[in-house]
């Protein structure tokens, strides 16, 4: 199989609207991982490593990212870092070898999901162990309380992402057509503001794989000067909150807005 160039490759890869997805493409993908992914794609298209092959490798190379943050130091969360945006670099190629291919699947749908599932449930868990610091070799003993915000963290990333999965399966049971992206606006006036202010300021962001990771690392760099774990278990106290509120108020938007009918 020869390689196909950028030119080639691009307006098949990145068709009209994958760029532009208002809940499908990260900013981190519109600002600079598309066009590095280009460079990688036109690489992998030639090979025989499948699209389902990248998205498996995306799954480990986010759950990496959890467990290498339990490594003390600046180091383990700079690991983590570069991994999710390993983790990041994939979930593009996996995508554009099977548009190129035309190989798209509903088993690659459900793997990606699956797969933003999984990281960044163990990203915020780990975050969680390394908060508690397991592995302290000197007392006092670990503080299990950090892991469990961490996880509470973690399972409110889950719940978020399940809540709006989970409208397309009630939708699909009750007969009803794929939403549209206009049913997402709340009918209540104060709940549309509120969406609209909780969208400006992007907080909830927080929580997903990319930002967190960048929040850990400079976090690790706090505490790389204070000599302690304080700013590390700050930032897990704060993305437990964030994740709990978010998961309420993500919950009441669906119910108030018109995508359940």
């Amino acid at each position: 199989m020869s390689k196909p160039s950028v030119a080639e490759l691009r307006p098949v890869v990145h068709p009209p609207g994958v760029k532009d997805r208002r809940s499908g493409e990260h900013w981190a993908g519109r600002l600079y991982m598309r066009e590095i992914s280009l460079r990688w794609t036109r690489h992998l298209v030639a090979t025989r490593i499948t699209p389902n092959q990248l998205t498996y490798l995306m799954v480990v190379a986010g759950i990496a990212a959890g467990a290498v943050l339990l490594v003390p130091g600046l180091a383990g969360a700079l690991l983590a870092a570069l991994l999710i945006q390993l983790y990041l670099l994939l979930d593009c190629v996996d995508g554009e070898v099977a548009r190129w291919r035309g190989q798209t699947s509903v088993t690659g749908v459900y793997l990606d999901r699956v797969g933003h599932y999984l990281a960044e449930a163990a990203l915020l868990a780990g975050f969680g162990l390394r908060a508690a610091d397991v592995f302290a070799v000197e007392e006092p003993a670990p503080n299990w309380l950090w892991a469990f915000l961490g996880t509470v963290a973690a399972l409110g990333a889950i719940l978020i992402k399940a809540e709006t999965d989970l409208v397309d399966v009630a939708r699909t049971r009750g007969g009803l057509s794929a939403v549209r992206e206009e049913a997402a606006t709340p009918r209540s006036q104060g709940l549309a503001l509120a969406r609209r202010a909780a969208a400006a300021l992007k907080f909830h962001r927080l929580v997903g794989g990319v930002e967190a990771s960048l929040l850990i690392l400079a976090l690790a760099v706090l505490d790389m000067f204070g000599g302690d774990l304080f700013f590390t278990r700050l930032g897990v106290a704060l993305l437990a909150a964030i994740a709990v509120t978010q998961t309420l108020l993500h919950l009441v938007s669906v119910l108030a807005s018109s995508r359940l009918r």
